[in-house]
């Protein structure tokens, strides 16, 4: 059978007119200007291409695409098989790689045709140095036999690339046995002094549960599981903390009190109970993030929520005193491993304090507003 896949170079989108853009072209722009400025492409009928530079969408100067631009494209990212279940499953994910970068894609049909989403990706993960841990937590975290590690965030929030510079610092350091579950591998992680192995759900494994399943007979010592999207999943994620490996993870809430909540309504009332008690004895941390524009307009920064299981914390877990959580990261904030907690608000008042971000911008994103003034005040 002969190949109808096209090459990322294949010049489809009319910019004027003796001159065509393939998607290389347009891929070559987060090059250009970052991955870190330039997270996302998004191309649909109708519209110019789009980029999410800094957080917000910006319009290429450039003419709508139509149909056939975009069936181009979508031909050239993604293999005759993918294609095929694109117009038949009417969506599909994939990832591809330029010489610099690699990109994590959704194609899919809305009203008008074939849209595409294009999520940038750094071959390999920064220096845990360089994520922006507002103390140091992280040197507590690589150093952990055990427990349970949840990062947080709501979509785009730079979860992946944490957990990806945690890990890849453990297999510099560590000789030890790491397996990840992700759907789809966003960094390339190599054997260092660890044993990596990286499996994708879907191309190397069917589901979580079962990649959990089978891990759990791998000897790994770190176990990095994409998300938690189901009660199925959550509870092999639980078993493999609780039974003496270092765990990462991620879900989609926005504070350390929601996640715990978030974990616990995955499972029926009459099983809650006894996952609180698990997941305050198998959790070590949980690192809530949101990557906030800089007051000079150069990117981003992270401010994070930091959560410590102390025994303290890990009784009001096991009794579900969940709101007496905000108290605890308001006072054990000494950088020290027995505390070194930090709520998002005081956070946010730092990042205001060494002039990274504006006081307006820090009150927007603050989950609790009257805290975040309250911080400022102090």
């Amino acid at each position: 059978m002969v190949s109808s896949k096209l090459n990322l170079d294949t010049p489809a989108y009319v910019v004027g007119p003796d001159r065509k853009f393939s998607i290389l072209d347009l891929l070559d722009y987060f090059q250009q200007m970052g991955s870190l400025r330039v997270s996302d492409l998004h191309i649909k009928v109708g519209s110019p291409p789009i980029y999410r530079v800094d957080g917000n969408l910006q319009k290429m100067k450039g003419p709508a695409i139509d149909a056939g631009t975009i069936e181009v494209f979508a031909r050239s990212l993604l293999s005759d098989r993918e294609f095929e279940r694109l117009i038949r499953d009417r969506s599909v994910d994939s990832s591809c790689f330029t010489e610099y970068l690699q990109f994590r894609l959704n194609c899919f049909h809305d009203t008008h045709g074939i849209a595409i989403a294009i999520r940038a990706l750094q071959t390999t993960p920064p220096p845990v140095q360089e994520i922006g841990f507002p103390n140091n937590v992280w040197q507590d975290i690589v150093r952990k036999q055990q427990g349970l590690v949840l990062v947080t965030g709501t979509t785009g929030a730079g979860k992946s690339t944490t957990i990806a510079s945690l890990i890849n610092h453990i297999a510099r350091t560590r000789a030890c046995r790491i397996i990840t579950l992700e759907d789809p591998v966003e960094y390339q992680l190599h054997s260092n002094v660890a044993l990596v192995s990286q499996r994708e759900v879907g191309r190397d494994v069917p589901t979580y549960e079962r990649g959990l399943r089978d891990c759990l007979r791998e000897d790994p010592d770190v176990i990095f599981v994409g998300e938690m999207r189901d009660r199925d999943s959550a509870m092999w994620t639980l078993t493999a903390a609780e039974t003496g490996h270092l765990v990462f993870s991620t879900l989609h809430t926005r504070d350390a009190r929601g996640t715990i909540t978030r974990v616990l309504d995955l499972f029926p009332s009459s099983q809650q109970d006894e996952i609180a008690s698990q997941l305050s004895l198998g959790l070590s941390h949980i690192l809530t993030q949101k990557l906030i524009p800089r007051a000079d307009g150069q990117g981003r920064v992270v401010a994070m929520e930091v959560l410590n299981n102390t025994y303290a914390v890990s009784n009001l877990i096991r009794l579900s005193k969940l709101e007496q959580l905000y108290s605890q990261l308001q006072t054990k904030t000494k950088d020290t491993s027995e505390e070194r907690m930090i709520t998002l608000e005081k956070c946010l008042a730092s990042l205001v304090r060494r002039a990274f971000i504006t006081p307006m911008e820090a009150e927007k994103w603050a989950n609790n507003p009257l805290a975040f003034v309250e911080e400022m005040q102090h």
